[in-house]
This record gives C-alpha cells, sequence and structure tokens, in this order.
C-alpha cells in the first residue's frame, strides 16, 4: 500500500453529477494528502438518510459534482506531513465532524463541538487549501462533510478519523460513524437513563432504534416506542422497546397518552424526528422533578418550539446532542470496543448488503423506507 504514497491514485468513485439523479460510477484521481490529512482505503461504506437529503438538494445550496458518503470504515493508505497518530494500515472511521484537540470545544469534558472541523456541509472543499483533492480529467469533483465515502479512496482531515481496533469487522462498525452512534450516544451519554427507569423514543428510524439499544443497555424497564408508522413497532423490540404509542391514532396529544401510561410522565425521552411537534411532546411527556428529554433530530429552519414556562419551573430539563456528544477520535474507539464485547448489537441494524456497483439501489431502499442501513462493499 505504501507504494502509492505521494502518487496520484486512479480508482473508482460514486460521484452525484446532478440533484437528485442516479449516481454514475467513474474513475476520479485521488490526490495525495496534504498537511495534516490522510489518505484512505474505502473497504465498506453504508447509506445514511443525510446522503439522501443532500443528494436531494431540498431546501439547501445545491453542490454539483459531488462524491457523497459519511459512514464508512477502511484503512490508512498514506498520511500528510504533521500526521503522527496514524499510519499506513490503520483501520479507521472517517467521521463527519471532528476533534482537532486543540480548541475550547475540544479541551472541554461536555462538548464535541470542535470549532475547526465541526460538520460543515456547504464546504466542498479541504480545509487547509481551499482545493478538492477529488478530479476528473482536471475538473474538480467536490468533496461532502469532509469524508465522501462514495469512493474507493477519499481524502480526510486526520481530525475526522478514529483509529480503532483492528480485530473490529469494518463491515459491521462502519455503521459507527455517524446515525448509530448518534442515537445511542443520546441515550447513554446525554439522557443517562438510570437502572429500571422508563424512556420514550420518538421516531424509531435508525438513529431511534440507536437510542432504544442505548436505553436497553442502560437497563431501562419500559421503553416507549413512539412512531406514526405501526410496521416499525414489530422490529423495535428487537432494540429493546416494550410498548408503543402511534401519534397518529390517539385524539388526545401523544404528551397526554404517554404521561396516563406511566403515571405522571417517563423519566428519560429521546426525540429522533425532527419533527417540532414530537420535540415539544418529548419534552412535555417526561415527569415533573427529574424528568430530562434529548433533542436529536434536525428541525425545519422555521420551526419555533413553544411550551409554557411552567415545564422547566416544574424541574423537567430539555437538552441537545450533536453526534451523542462522542469525540470521534477520543471515543468511538470504546464504542466499537463495546460492540467487541457483545454489549452493542450492530448486525440487527444492517438490513442489505450490495456491491459498490449497485450503489443506486441502497437510495432506492431508503426512499422506500425498506432499510435500516445498508453496507455497500467496495471490494467485488
Amino acid at each position: 500500500m505504501a507504494s502509492t504514497a505521494g502518487q496520484v491514485i486512479r480508482c473508482k468513485a460514486a460521484v452525484a453529477w446532478e440533484a437528485g439523479k442516479p449516481l454514475v460510477i467513474e474513475e476520479v484521481e485521488v490526490a495525495p494528502p496534504q498537511a495534516m490529512e490522510v489518505r484512505l482505503k474505502i473497504l465498506y461504506t453504508s447509506l445514511c438518510h443525510t446522503d439522501v437529503y443532500f443528494w436531494e438538494a431540498k431546501g439547501q445550496k445545491p453542490l454539483f459534482p459531488r462524491i457523497f458518503g459519511h459512514e464508512a470504515g477502511g484503512v490508512v493508505e498514506s498520511v500528510g506531513e504533521g500526521v503522527t497518530e496514524l499510519q499506513p494500515g490503520d483501520h479507521v472511521l472517517p467521521v463527519f465532524t471532528g476533534e482537532c484537540k486543540e480548541c475550547a470545544h475540544c479541551k472541554s469534558e461536555e462538548s464535541n463541538m470542535c470549532e475547526l472541523l465541526r460538520i460543515n456541509t456547504d464546504r466542498g472543499v479541504m480545509l487547509s487549501d481551499g482545493k478538492s483533492r477529488f478530479s476528473i480529467n482536471g475538473k474538480p469533483i467536490y468533496h461532502f462533510v469532509g469524508t465522501s465515502t462514495f469512493s474507493e479512496y477519499t481524502v480526510v482531515h486526520v481530525g475526522c478519523v478514529a483509529k480503532i481496533n483492528p480485530a473490529a469487522p469494518l463491515d459491521k462498525v462502519c455503521i459507527l460513524s455517524c446515525g448509530i452512534s448518534t442515537g445511542l450516544g443520546a441515550t447513554l451519554n446525554v439522557a443517562k437513563p438510570q437502572k429500571g427507569s422508563t424512556v420514550a423514543i420518538f421516531g424509531l428510524g435508525a438513529v431511534g432504534l440507536a437510542a432504544a439499544e442505548g436505553a436497553r443497555i442502560a437497563g431501562a424497564s419500559r421503553i416507549i416506542g413512539v412512531d406514526v408508522n405501526p410496521r416499525r413497532f414489530e422490529e423495535a423490540k428487537r432494540f429493546g422497546c416494550t410498548e408503543f404509542v402511534n401519534s397518529k391514532c390517539s385524539d388526545k396529544p401523544v404528551q397526554e397518552v404517554i404521561v396516563a401510561m406511566t403515571k405522571g410522565g417517563v423519566d428519560r425521552s429521546v426525540e429522533c424526528t425532527g419533527n417540532i411537534d414530537a420535540m415539544i411532546s418529548a419534552f412535555e411527556c417526561v415527569h415533573d422533578g427529574w424528568g430530562v428529554a434529548v433533542l436529536v433530530g434536525v428541525p425545519n429552519k422555521d420551526a419555533e418550539f413553544r411550551t409554557h414556562p411552567m415545564n422547566f419551573l416544574n424541574e423537567r430539563t430539555l437538552k441537545g446532542t450533536f453526534f451523542g456528544n462522542y469525540k470521534p477520535r477520543s471515543d468511538l474507539p470504546s464504542v466499537v470496543d463495546k460492540y467487541m464485547k457483545k454489549e452493542l448489537e450492530l448486525e440487527k441494524f444492517i438490513t442489505h448488503s450490495l456491491s459498490f456497483s449497485e450503489i443506486n439501489k441502497a437510495f432506492e431502499y431508503m426512499l422506500n423506507g425498506d432499510s435500516l442501513r445498508c453496507i455497500i462493499h467496495m471490494e467485488g
């Protein structure tokens, strides 16, 4: 692998030329990593709803042609100047947000929102020189959230690369790069339910099911799944959900239903939809005196959170979280180890597996609501 260090690599990548149009497998040129950058060989990647959202270019500034992808596992091919923590052959997870280890956020035990490497969906180039490392016949192809894992090789800032246990199967732990860690950490790191507590999970997609998995790991006695799609309920039982509420099938607000079910409200709630009404319900369904609600979903930019101030004065707590409060480089290796110790189950999140040439099928599965995570094998 070291023989390609310092050279341009030609490889296959799935390029999005236009919004909403099928990706095209192209031969791209991937430039060598510059200072504080790492070039990775991607072995497995998966599709997250965020990829689909920006591929559709709904409600944000479109940036094309672009290589999407941000949940992946691979190995280091070569490193740029100044990189000391990684070397060729290391097994890694690239992450859409980073950890420079120098800013106030990175030095704080309470934050993971790195000032330098925080997610930026509008930037399609590298930080060091404002240029792309991808090109086709000299024409730049834009990066996506600093990762662009729908390519056999990619270049990432070293602060967005987590070195992990080389024994961990990359075709499983690659899904920890985004959504699963976000939901899991929202419960374990932010909501922090105690053993025997009651937890409500709003939204039973992949992130919500990961939040439910966190509640299961924490030993919650009741995990109430809330969703408008009853088809998700049976599957959610595998992630620890014990009972369900269909928020469309009640003439009462869902928070009132949950308060009645639990004789005062749940101890913790985690909202994973981005729907503003679900956010308000998640807060108003927690018990007074000690209840904590955690918001994970990203709302519409014009949404307003409205609730009576007495809900706060009665000692309910409302929190938000980003990537489950995990610091990518410092914390993700321990999440991988949790899987290796069989404390965390990842296989049940993986519903489909495809070859790289079939990547557009992964988009179809997600758009049709048929998949949680689809693993794309870059080789073969």
